[in-house]
């Protein structure tokens, strides 16, 4: 299974679940698992429901795929997303796959394109149905990646004409979350699993069991940007650097 940020990755978006104000967090954050080299939307277009993703497919070079509806009621979006899935698997090109909707449709593809060794990313909203969710190797929340999108902007230079330049807004800070007793219990096992006899863990160990445990467990769902920043505000664990190399960060939990 292929992790870090230098696998090709294939990008189906379905156009019905998924508002375009996400693209540039959500392009943000797949640079992080690799090059995104099939880039493709899903919908009706003729549909006006669909009008304000046309003005961002050219700016990041993604294909809209024109589906029909075939009879009201019934999503022929989602049978053309997986059948353009399944042949794009089969090439065998692509080390992952980042399927964007909320619809629980997608839950047996996701788990079918696992099955052949491949990792899944999924995206959605807060309301997608469990069954996807866990179908996925990672999954990401809608409202992480708008956040995403705010730090993106923000990091841009500013326009070199001052006509046309905008004023800035005002940086939202996201609010820290507490932990809840899930999200303890989580990171508590997560630490047990990976930890050796001394009772130390590797941070990175301890975030790829969470995954295990629950694709869409995200620092960010806490109002954290790295898992390090979480593990430090739990108020469970003792926090320090490998001796050997300082850029390994060790975690243990504290005693009762």
């Amino acid at each position: 299974m292929a992790t870090g940020s230098s696998g090709t990755l294939a990008l189906l978006i379905d156009g019905d679940n998924a508002s375009p104000k996400i693209v540039v967090g959500l392009m943000a954050e797949i640079a992080n698992y690799g090059t995104a080299s099939v880039k493709r939307i899903y919908g009706d277009w003729t549909a006006p429901s669909l009008k304000g993703w046309k003005e961002c497919l050219l700016e990041h070079s993604i294909q809209p795929i024109q589906q029909f509806a075939y009879t009201t009621g019934k999503n022929a979006t989602d049978g053309a997303m997986i059948i353009d899935a399944m042949d794009l698997l089969y090439t065998g090109r692509f080390s992952g796959f980042c399927i964007v909707s909320s619809d629980s449709d997608f839950a047996r593809l996701a788990a079918r394109i696992r099955e052949q060794g491949v990792t899944v990313y999924g995206f959605g909203e807060r309301k997608t149905p469990r069954p996807f969710i866990t179908a996925c190797d990672k999954f990401v929340y809608f409202d992480v990646l708008s956040a995403q999108a705010a730090e993106v902007e923000e990091a841009a230079p500013p326009a070199q004409n001052p006509v046309q330049a905008k004023p800035a807004a005002a940086k939202a800070t996201p609010k820290k979350a507490t932990l809840d007793r899930v999200a303890r219990d989580m990171l508590t096992k997560a630490i047990i699993a990976t930890a050796d006899e001394d009772g130390r863990a590797n941070l990175a160990q301890v975030g790829g069991h969470l995954a295990k445990q629950a694709p869409d467990f995200d620092a960010r769902n806490y109002g954290f940007p790295r898992l390090s920043d979480l593990v430090r505000s739990s108020g469970i664990v003792d926090v320090e650097r490998a001796p050997d190399n300082p850029k390994t960060i060790l975690v243990r939990l504290k005693k009762a």
